[in-house]
């Protein structure tokens, strides 16, 4: 259910498309596979450790509320921006998810 190699990441960043709001950037590319795949990359730059593993654990938290939603098939990763530091989790979510849902369409 996770993207977790480097490979997987850069297969994604070459071949595939993008989607962006707001708050966050997100590559995808069809897997072939019955699920989709998703990671989470914080760039530096955005913060500390401590912001950016609060990015990723919203992130994660809002993947697993609703992964049903998310179209089957997919490789996925989500880059947020610098806002999502301090955005409301509810905002975070709604934004994300319509982007996940309009994947491939």
């Amino acid at each position: 259910m996770r993207l977790v190699r480097r490979a997987e990441f850069d297969a994604v960043y070459r071949s595939g498309q993008r989607r962006s709001s707001r708050q966050f950037l997100v590559f995808y590319r069809a897997n072939g596979l019955e699920r989709s795949r998703l990671g989470a990359s914080v760039k530096k730059a955005l913060g500390g450790a401590v912001v950016r593993n609060r990015m990723r654990r919203r992130i994660r938290e809002i993947v697993r509320r609703n992964y049903s939603e998310i179209p089957a098939g997919w490789d996925i990763v989500i880059h947020p921006r610098a806002s999502v530091a301090g955005a409301n989790f509810a905002a975070l979510e709604a934004e994300l998810m319509h982007l996940l849902r309009s994947l491939g369409k």
